[in-house]
């Protein structure tokens, strides 16, 4: 904790880089190891896992859990290329698949 507080240097207080890492522990972001005195926190290593988190966590916040929503928003405000038109639907064919 004190090494993260001191790398952001003294644009915040103590508390909100602690407060900011519960927030981010919460969400899945950050594991903490709690057995010595000081709690050490480590970010989670995978990006697409840290992804994912926040992709739900998006869609219950602003979307009532529904990632349906979430999609046709994203897709809406702003214009995806052909290649990732063509990876979206791969991705609706295979869960179309699997139902």
């Amino acid at each position: 904790m004190r090494r993260v507080h001191e790398t952001m240097g003294s644009t915040a207080a103590y508390t909100t880089t602690l407060k900011l890492l519960q927030i981010m522990h919460g969400k899945g972001l950050v594991r903490r190891d709690e057995t010595g005195h000081a709690h050490i926190y480590e970010a989670t290593p995978e990006k697409d896992e840290t992804r994912l988190l926040l992709a739900r966590d998006l869609a219950e916040r602003a979307f009532s859990g529904s990632t349906a929503r979430l999609a046709l928003h994203a897709l809406s405000s702003a214009r995806a290329s052909a290649e990732e038109l063509a990876e979206i639907r791969a991705l609706l064919d295979r869960l179309e698949g699997s139902s």
